[in-house]
């Protein structure tokens, strides 16, 4: 019994020596076909999109026009405020006590004024530049997705500390994006 139980530990040890042998060249070659299928990865610079884009800078244009009056008012009515301080500073010799009061009391008002209406108008710009760069995103979005399935990239970045520049799709994405403007 003791030489077959010797024989039966052997061919146990053997077959799994056979079947370790057989499972490692398994996943050998799982692993080569893995590596010979390309994990494609690209990177798109969405600071670039907003700089170089056709439609964001038609955003940007339309928004200038937008607010160029706004903007010009608020310069005129600056410089009104600050003409109107000069000469208090330069009357205030002359002037009266109550006099004096008035003119800074007008002054400290429209200045007050002045202050509000251009956070509003900062306010509003931005409002409105959000807006118009969510539509310059949700466009690129849809062109890089294109961009990524036609080239079949597996994953596309928008952000990241370091890319290598091989990886870096931005200009397929602002060309696609500027032939789909015109």
């Amino acid at each position: 019994t003791s030489a077959i139980s010797n024989r039966n530990l052997f061919l146990m040890k053997t077959l799994f020596t056979r079947l370790s042998a057989a499972l490692l060249l398994s996943a050998m070659a799982f692993a080569s076909q893995v590596q010979a299928q390309e994990f494609r990865v690209g990177f798109v610079n969405t600071d670039r999109i907003f700089k170089e884009a056709a439609s964001a800078k038609a955003a940007q244009s339309k928004l200038e026009q937008e607010f160029a009056k706004r903007e010009k008012e608020l310069v005129d009515l600056g410089a009104g405020i600050k003409a109107l301080a000069d000469k208090l500073e330069r009357d205030a010799p002359t002037l009266s006590e109550a006099q004096r009061n008035t003119r800074q009391k007008q002054l400290i008002d429209q200045d007050r004024d002045f202050q509000r209406k251009r956070r509003e108008f900062q306010e509003d710009l931005n409002s409105r530049k959000n807006e118009e760069l969510q539509l310059v995103l949700e466009r690129a979005n849809k062109v890089v997705k294109q961009v990524a399935e036609t080239e079949k990239y597996d994953l596309v970045l928008q952000d990241a500390v370091y890319i290598n520049p091989k990886h870096d799709i931005t200009d397929k994405v602002i060309k696609a994006l500027n032939a789909g403007t015109k």
